[in-house]
């Protein structure tokens, strides 16, 4: 067996010193396990800190994405509760206009003194009641014709005003905070022809 041992070093050209006492092929053989160990490892390592990276970027990611819905859900909230009485005061148009339409029969009537009092007096009311929940006229006469808060019902060619500017309001509009309850029905003038 000796021989052997000195066989294999001399065709290894390495001392059993060399190899720390292990024969020539059993040290090759650890060595070649230690270093597909180590090399293992190091991929196992790499892949665990990769895997890490990723699990890192995918919590902050959810993080991100948690908050942006909570405040796209808080503003909507927000919204609702803002614009909850558009369709309230939607159906307290109509009674508004009647009022004034009233008002304005009773004007022309003298004799209706008591019942014009009346009605301005509701009129009034109805005007504070739009006001305490943020229904505001819009100002449309002698105002550019705007699309978004106007309804046009009628050009009508004037020399007495810009072309698209509203002359003649025939319906008032409302809006409630910053959206239109209803358009201001309006005629716009036209350049004379």
């Amino acid at each position: 067996m000796a021989e052997k041992k000195k066989d294999t070093q001399a065709a290894d050209g390495r001392s059993e010193a060399q190899t720390n006492g292990v024969p020539p092929n059993e040290a090759e053989t650890s060595n070649d396990v230690f270093d597909g160990a180590t090399g293992a490892h190091s991929d196992e390592l790499e892949q665990l800190r990769s895997q890490a990276t990723e699990a890192q970027e995918r919590y902050l990611r959810s993080q991100a994405e948690l908050e942006n819905t909570r405040k796209r859900l808080r503003r909507e909230m927000d919204d609702e509760r803002r614009y909850a009485e558009l369709p309230l005061l939607a159906d307290l148009l109509p009674v508004i206009d009647n009022v004034d339409r009233a008002i304005e029969a009773a004007e022309k009537n003298a004799d209706a003194a008591t019942l014009l009092a009346g009605f301005k007096m509701v009129s009034q009311q109805l005007n504070n009641v739009f006001d305490k929940h943020h229904c505001q006229p819009i100002q449309a006469e002698g105002q550019p014709f705007d699309p978004a808060v106007h309804q046009a019902i009628m050009q009508q060619s004037s020399a007495d005003h810009p072309d698209n500017t509203v002359i003649a309001v025939g319906q008032n509009g409302y809006t409630l905070y910053d959206r239109v309850v209803r358009p201001a029905q309006v005629v716009v003038s036209k350049k004379t022809e």
